[in-house]
């Protein structure tokens, strides 16, 4: 099964990546993904559900762990592909 995540953090900063972003950032960037697309409102990624449910499971715990009060996210089956 293919799984893509969607997420964003809070709070944002306009003026310079905040901790939790740069820490979710390496997190994703990092991680066994087939796609991965890192922007300033948003953020996206998509592989294998053991994989994306790594990643998602690690992007939580450094976004936390690095200031972030907000994580919003949503995981979805990527129809037609194994």
């Amino acid at each position: 099964m293919r799984l893509r995540v969607e997420f964003t953090t809070e709070p944002f900063d306009l003026d310079e990546p905040p901790p939790h972003a740069v820490a979710v950032r390496e997190v994703v960037q990092g991680a066994d993904l087939d796609a991965v697309d890192v922007g300033p409102f948003g953020n996206t990624a998509e592989g294998g559900a053991e994989q994306v449910l790594g990643a998602v499971d690690a992007l939580l715990r450094k976004a936390l762990e690095n200031g972030a009060t907000r994580v919003s996210l949503q995981v979805n089956v990527v129809e037609g592909q194994e």
